[in-house]
């Protein structure tokens, strides 16, 4: 295991408030995201969409690493540069998907455990000759009525624990990803105690499999009730639990903490993002971002599938970029966005 190769490059990742752009949405996904927009979606038209992601210009001031899907890390540019290569060219870090995705956890009705240890060693290989240097892997968790079960919190953080091993072992930064979803009717007291429990267990198996925190990024859920919960907690609420319940449970040595929007739209996460790295008490990770659609969403809406959108989908996205880079240092302030989005 390359421990010091691991930590240059998940440090790499999340310099000077950088974040990760999460371009891993599988091609059913996006195709759903395109039709809300009344753009076809085939390989081509997914291509184009990504590569006006990936050539914006100066966008390695606040990403420093990007998310790629199968289909994505096989494509290459309109210039004909694969896109790993292109991300590299740019001073990304380029990293890839690799969980099959979650399935019914049998026993437990209701939840779910993710899939795809077969053949990850022989994939992780694959996707590192490609010039993959990180991977990501997503769990599931549903609070509700009953849920979590300690049977799908224990399977899911082994799975994970699993993974990060078999990518430190190949010579790849694992992105651990144990999401509490905000699906439901919960309090944020309820998130709080959950992401705790399941952080909690999710490092006691990273511990048993021996996988090196230096060398792993934590990509967590905010501690945030509930979307159909009656009462809905303050961003500062939301930013003091949120560390509170990672500085009790989510270790130092871990060079970064890269949150996931988990369905915020792009103000509130980067609004809380800023309001957790305001917080008084001490952080010994870099905490910064993630985002999928906290980072397209406004792009896409000015793209509309058309050629002539990319340049003010670019400039859409650069902007949200440097919000969410401004948050990860705690200096985002919400009367900015106008100033911001008129440079």
């Amino acid at each position: 295991m390359r421990t010091v190769d691991l930590g240059r490059t998940a440090r790499a990742i999340v310099a000077d408030g950088k974040g990760i752009l999460a371009t891993d949405e599988t091609p059913g996904t996006l195709t759903k995201r395109f039709e809300a927009h009344r753009i076809e979606s085939t390989p081509h038209s997914r291509r184009a969409y990504r590569e006006l992601f990936f050539t914006t210009r100066g966008i390695a001031e606040y990403v420093g690493g990007v998310i790629l899907q199968d289909e994505t890390i096989r494509q290459r540019s309109s210039s004909g540069i694969p896109f790993a290569t292109l991300l590299a060219q740019q001073g990304l870090v380029p990293g890839i998907k690799v969980d099959a995705g979650a399935k019914p956890l049998a026993g437990c009705p209701g939840e779910h455990i993710t899939e795809g240890l077969g053949g990850l060693p022989a994939r992780l290989d694959e996707y590192s000759a490609m010039g993959a240097r990180f991977a990501k892997w997503r769990a599931v968790i549903v609070i509700g009525d009953g849920r979590p079960t300690s049977a799908c919190v224990r399977a899911n953080a082994h799975a994970l624990a699993r993974y990060a091993a078999i990518c430190q072992d190949r010579g790849i930064v694992p992105i651990v990803e144990p999401e509490v979803l905000m699906d439901g009717s919960h309090t944020i007291e309820r998130c709080e105690d959950v992401t705790a429990g399941v952080l909690q267990t999710v490092f006691n198996e990273l511990f048993n499999q021996q996988v090196s925190l230096e060398g792993m990024l934590l990509k967590p859920n905010m501690v945030i009730a509930g979307t159909t919960c009656g009462t809905q907690a303050s961003p500062e609420a939301v930013a003091a639990a949120t560390l509170r319940c990672l500085r009790r449970h989510a270790p130092a040595p871990v060079p970064g903490i890269v949150f996931l929007s988990g369905g915020q739209d792009h103000l509130a996460a980067t609004l809380h993002l800023s309001l957790i790295n305001q917080q008084p008490d001490a952080k010994p990770w870099k905490l910064s971002f993630s985002y999928g659609r906290a980072l397209q969403d406004e792009a896409l809406t000015a793209w509309a599938g058309r050629q002539e959108n990319v340049p003010a989908a670019q400039r859409a996205f650069y902007n949200r970029a440097r919000c969410h880079a401004s948050a990860a240092l705690g200096q985002y302030l919400p009367d900015s966005e106008a100033a911001q989005a008129a440079v």
